[in-house]
């Protein structure tokens, strides 16, 4: 498969933020975010074997935490499934994070499936396979990155109309930030503050929790490997 990087440290989105994680990033996405801070996953990387990124795995931590990430790892289903069944079987806690647009049906059920809607600002919004809603498990999580009162409404009205609460075991409202961010460590480069998202949430009652990108808090948010 092909390999972006592969880097230990601390997961920084969904309801396992904070705990320490190996990240296996595959290369290559099909989507183009416009808020993207990961475009240099977009082509390159390296060609590994199941049994070299095993090995990776293995050497920065015999167990825990891992995400699988991207890109969208889903473009590489025929590896990255192996992959999957591969960790759980070494006794890791696997968590893939994807935006949706490839089957998912495919993926172990053992995985934590973190599922990334997009919204109209991102400029891919059509691209979500609504089959995926039957391929959703009380473990997994949908994802929502905002950056207007749009995506906001957007997101309101997909939670609702997929009864989205009683099907996942968390729903993540998460502030979009500027891909050239850099520098501070604040909310100031999002690109909807995290506290008129707040506002919104607490007025509609809705049944989701904000969620922001942990480690661009810690770290210089230009920073890759973390």
């Amino acid at each position: 498969m092909q390999i972006t990087e592969i880097y230990k440290s601390l997961q920084g989105e969904s309801t396992y933020a904070g705990l320490p994680c190996i990240f296996v990033r595959l290369t290559g996405c099909n989507l183009r975010c416009t808020w993207c801070d990961s475009e240099y996953t977009f082509q390159g990387g390296v060609k590994m074997s199941l049994e070299q990124v095993m090995a990776e795995v293995q050497r920065l931590s015999p167990n825990g935490l891992v995400e699988i990430t991207g890109g969208e790892p889903m473009l590489q289903q025929r590896e990255v499934v192996p992959l999957m069944q591969r960790l759980l079987q070494a006794g890791y806690k696997v968590l893939l994070e994807t935006s949706g647009e490839r089957p998912l049906a495919s993926v172990p059920s053992e995985v934590v499936k973190i599922v990334d809607v997009k919204c109209p600002d991102s400029g891919e919004d059509d691209t979500f396979s609504s089959e995926n809603l039957n391929a959703l498990t009380p473990r997994d999580e949908v994802k929502f990155v905002l950056s207007s009162r749009r995506d906001y409404d957007f997101a309101l009205d997909f939670v609702r109309r997929h009864d989205l609460a009683a099907k996942v075991n968390a729903i993540l409202f998460s502030p979009a930030f500027r891909k050239d961010a850099t520098g501070g460590r604040d909310a100031c480069h999002c690109l909807l503050d995290p506290q008129q998202l707040a506002e919104w949430m607490i007025a509609d009652n809705i049944p989701a929790r904000l969620g922001l990108q942990l480690h661009k808090f810690i770290w210089d948010p230009a920073l890759k490997g973390v």
